[in-house]
């Protein structure tokens, strides 16, 4: 067999050793497939994938310890090569924005046919990026929906001035007035007052939402 001609590689991520089995089988039915590792939590599809070093992971959405998103995120950080398959068990668009974001490459729910699953493994192995057609709709919505959310965010940092994002910065990282104060040799006081301008001008109404704008709408760069 030449290296084209290899079958793909696959892991299997699921708590359920019933399903997994199951899975095994049906994939390993079709000549170019071949399941090299099993795992039952986030951790252990990591570990397991640096060993077998898989083409594509199949991976559950509410795996254990750490669920799709964030064990996607470790994949792709540790084995970029290996592709990513979140199975949900409802067309949850929140949930696929989320393991979208994390790097994942396809998305289908438990509902699916064998079939269907089989088709999207070859699919996401060749560089397909497979969503289901019924999410396109809500996803983009979503989508549009955050990019206005992130366009006001930057809107309102540029309001602020040069001394005001270096004083929303420590914020971000849980400085007090004091801390911060020294850090920017200044006194307590216009520290407050940067801070209580921020807070105007982001239109928040304490230190924590701020910190949390900060988090939520992943401006660390722009400060």
């Amino acid at each position: 067999m030449t290296r084209d001609d290899a079958p793909i590689r696959i892991l299997i991520a699921d708590p359920h050793g019933l399903f997994r089995e199951a899975l095994r089988t049906g994939l390993e039915s079709e000549q170019d497939l071949r399941v090299v590792g099993e795992a039952r939590s986030g951790p252990e599809a990591v570990a397991e994938i640096e060993r077998s070093l898989p083409n594509v992971a199949i991976v559950e959405m509410d795996l254990p310890i750490t669920d799709a998103a964030a064990t996607t995120a470790l994949i792709k950080d540790r084995i970029p090569s290996c592709r990513v398959l979140v199975l949900g068990a409802t067309e949850d668009c929140r949930r696929l924005t989320e393991v979208l974001d994390a790097g994942a490459n396809g998305y289908l729910t438990k509902e699916s046919l064998l079939a269907e699953l089989i088709d999207a493994t070859r699919a996401v192995h060749r560089g397909d990026t497979l969503i289901p057609p019924r999410m396109l709709g809500p996803l983009l919505t979503t989508l549009l929906r955050r990019k206005r959310e992130l366009d006001g965010a930057h809107a309102r940092i540029a309001r602020l001035t040069r001394r005001e994002r270096e004083v929303l910065a420590m914020l971000a990282d849980g400085a007090n007035n004091d801390y911060i104060a020294r850090m920017l040799v200044i006194s307590p006081q216009t520290a407050r007052t940067h801070i209580q301008n921020i807070l105007t001008k982001l239109s928040v109404h304490s230190r924590l939402e701020a910190a949390a704008f900060v988090t939520q709408n992943s401006i660390q760069s722009d400060l």
